[in-house]
């Protein structure tokens, strides 16, 4: 019990740090009042090193994730499959937030906190889906501004440098060792991260009043039991639609670690262990879960779309605008499956998703500190929602590749291959 108390804490040890300096930067907020503004300049430094970062590091992060496939088994069927599902379930649970956003606001009805900029873009058109997802000169990859051009052109990049194969190897060690590097620098930059956002909380605070922490536990309260439900009611009918009541018993009876350790660790890929574990005990065939899990470790995030709508919708809120209508709705979806992807499977990678949807939206930058702490309080679930969607993923693969008793084979071929 002592160990456990003691992993706990050290792989949240930086989350707590961070609510912690939030508090307190909160607080201060509420006695300065006004004069907190003066605070802001600290909050502003980090930001803007955040800001400065986020483009090299989408770029090396996706395209280095897509050439690195090629040292994978190529089999086109099982990829295919993984991505439908992959953005089917990310969908589903992005819906289920809609919804709850919808009956339970995070956001009390008011004035807004924050005043309505022309910059954000609430839908998109024909026009603004080509200036989206594509740029006339390639230096305009190199801005904040174009991030879905910039995803278009890394993953463009990454499957170039897979299909060169031999000669492309080199280039494929120099996209995995810049986001390597990139990682790096946003580690150190997060270092001062309890100082700028303590910072930017006492100026919003003492700008905006205690309506703004009233937001927070709206959050948390909507969030978690939504989160939850997902997650039990969910994940139990994806793994009867794969293996019928066999599936069901299966998941349930195998997916407790990775469980435990998605919500201790905070982190997918450090999970990825336990859950190809798990799928090997559930049945599924190795050459499924060999792609689908470490894959989906890093672009298959049903739990971060769930926290992603809430973040819109927050900001939707803060600055006075409706979040209501098709197109809306729609381009909210479509953000957060790419905040998913971006995710990176680290722990605090929730980062680099909340960058994207500011960018995306055009938000100005005091957003970004407003759904950081988002981030932070939901975590713990958002992190088990996303690793064991994996392995549920995994089944309906092998349900869709290996037909309806592919777990019964599965199993007679394990069997046979333990006997001498």
């Amino acid at each position: 019990m002592t160990h456990s108390k003691s992993g706990f804490l050290k792989n949240y040890s930086f989350s707590l740090l961070l609510i912690f300096s939030i508090t307190v930067g909160a607080g201060l907020g509420v006695v300065l009042q006004g004069k907190a503004a003066a605070l802001k300049p600290f909050g502003d430094i980090f930001l803007n090193l955040l800001f400065t970062a986020v483009v090299p590091l989408v770029f090396f992060s996706i395209s280095s994730a897509i050439a690195e496939m090629s040292d994978l088994h190529r089999l086109g069927r099982i990829m295919g499959w993984m991505i439908l599902l992959f953005i089917a379930t990310g969908i589903l649970s992005a819906l289920l937030m809609v919804f709850g956003v919808k009956f339970y606001p995070p956001v009390l009805s008011g004035q807004p906190l924050l005043p309505h900029s022309e910059t954000i873009q609430q839908t998109m058109n024909g026009a603004q889906l080509v200036r989206a997802f594509t740029v006339p000169d390639f230096v305009q990859l190199l801005s904040k501004q174009n991030m879905l051009a910039l995803i278009v052109f890394a993953m463009l990049t990454g499957l170039g440098a897979s299909l060169a194969r031999e000669e492309g190897k080199p280039f494929v060690n120099f996209l995995v060792s810049g986001n390597k590097v990139m990682m790096r620098v946003i580690k150190l930059i997060m270092f001062y991260a309890p100082v700028g956002l303590g910072a930017y909380f006492a100026y919003l605070v003492g700008t905006f009043g205690s309506g703004l922490l009233n937001s927070y536990l709206r959050v948390v309260v909507l969030y978690y039991p939504l989160a939850l439900l997902y997650f039990f009611i969910g994940f139990s009918l994806y793994a009867f639609l794969a293996a019928g009541k066999k599936g069901f018993t299966a998941f349930w009876g195998n997916i407790l670690t990775p469980s435990l350790t998605a919500w201790g660790t905070g982190s997918s890929i450090a999970t990825i262990p336990t859950n190809l574990e798990a799928a090997d005990r559930i049945g599924v065939p190795k050459d499924i879960s060999r792609i689908v899990i470490p894959i989906g470790a890093t672009i298959h995030m049903d739990g971060t779309c769930l926290s992603a709508i809430l973040k819109i919708a927050l900001l939707f809120s803060f600055f006075g605008m409706k979040f209501a209508g098709i197109g809306t709705i729609t381009t909210a979806i479509g953000v957060a499956l790419l905040s998913g992807m971006v995710m990176s499977g680290i722990p605090g990678g929730g980062f680099l998703g909340e960058l994207l949807i500011v960018t995306l939206y055009g938000f100005p930058v005091e957003a970004l500190p407003l759904i950081s702490m988002v981030g932070t309080l939901v975590d713990p679930p958002a992190t088990m929602v996303n690793s064991v969607g994996d392995n549920v993923c995994g089944m309906l693969v092998a349900r869709i590749l290996g037909g309806k008793r592919w777990m019964e084979r599965s199993c007679a071929e394990s069997v046979s291959r333990s006997k001498p």
